[in-house]
């Protein structure tokens, strides 16, 4: 079956095919009568504007290819709505695939959009390293959203991670707490610079670090708790990774009958949805998300629409958001002495 070309809308709505152009272009010097009668042709004919063409005809795509590390983590999903906002403003369209949390189908995900024509990639949590960023550099407009340390060859976006793992240890510090143990994100991109950041801050206090190896899901809570709670000398304090490693560990503590934060304090990162949900109220350093997404996207128009060549790296300051997770350690805690038996006659 032939698809209906725009001469079919044309001589269906008893126009000109320039003016059938004109509709399906958004343009706004036509008059309303014939522009509804340009629709009610094209629906009536199942007519569609071809984008390849249009494409071709104007030589861009206006299109963004994003590649997500986890579409599980919801902190992803909240930079993607900055993204697609950020996009539909300057009628821009996303296309989005999932990188699973690995560089080989990271790299496969990014070659699909090269093939696609995209005219911008955006990379958030990205497992590619830095060869394989520079080789990227040169094929297509790139920004990388929290990717850790920042490429200096492709646009940038993240937080000051170093700084926010600082402001947790420092929070929990200042509750009274010295045994805080971090429970890391490797292999993820963002784990090196939260794990200097906390054992920095740790240093700084005279306190000794402790890390144990976890993950960036609450899959990988278990294993983490289940070490950390048969140490000689367990932790009062808990720092996560991110807020699904922290909800994976709340409820991980639950099941071990230790209460949070009366027996065990804990500290998210993040600052998604989950951390704010009224059962968990997890204590998190906050990243603007949205913020960052709409970040990307402006600078790839720079270089898009403004010829900008340098490569650009925004780092934006994170903050702390206080739940009910965090607290004075159990041991510090003032102890009700029971009454006498002078008092209680």
């Amino acid at each position: 079956m032939n698809r209906p070309t725009m001469d079919d809308v044309a001589a269906r709505a008893g126009v000109s095919r320039a003016l059938v152009s004109l509709v399906m272009n958004n343009a706004p010097n036509v008059s309303e009568p014939r522009r509804e009668a340009v629709r009610q042709a094209a629906n009536e004919l199942g007519y569609r504007p071809n984008l390849v063409a249009r494409n071709l005809a104007q030589q861009r795509t206006r299109t963004i290819g994003v590649v997500v590390n986890d579409l599980h983590n919801p902190f992803f999903a909240e930079v993607v709505d900055g993204i697609d906002g950020a996009a539909e403003e300057h009628d821009l369209h996303v296309l989005l695939l999932n990188g699973g949390r690995n560089n080989e189908r990271e790299r496969r995900c990014v070659e699909v959009f090269l093939q696609l024509q995209v005219e911008s990639l955006v990379l958030i949590g990205s497992m590619l390293d830095d060869e394989q960023l520079r080789a990227l550099a040169p094929l297509a407009s790139t920004a990388v959203v929290a990717g850790g340390r920042p490429e200096a060859s492709v646009d940038s976006v993240q937080t000051d991670d170093i700084r926010g793992a600082e402001i947790a240890v420092e929070h929990l510090i200042g509750l009274g707490h010295e045994r805080i143990v971090h429970v890391d994100g490797s292999p993820n991109p963002s784990a090196g610079p939260r794990r200097d950041g906390y054992a920095g801050a740790m240093r700084s206090a005279g306190l000794a670090p402790l890390v144990v190896l976890g993950g960036d899901d609450e899959d990988a809570a278990g294993p983490a708790i289940d070490q950390i709670l048969t140490s000689t000398e367990p932790p009062t304090a808990v720092f996560a990774f991110n807020d699904l490693l922290a909800a994976g560990i709340l409820d991980r503590l639950d099941d071990a009958g230790l209460r949070v934060p009366d027996e065990m304090s804990l500290v998210g990162y993040d600052n998604t949805f989950i951390a704010g949900l009224h059962h968990l109220s997890i204590t998190t350093i906050h990243q603007p998300r949205r913020e960052m997404g709409e970040l990307a996207v402006a600078a790839l128009l720079e270089r898009l629409e403004h010829g900008r060549t340098e490569p650009v790296h925004h780092t934006l300051e994170p903050s702390l958001v206080t739940r009910g997770s965090s607290a004075g350690p159990f041991s510090t805690a003032p102890v009700e002495t029971p009454p006498s038996e002078e008092a209680q006659s």
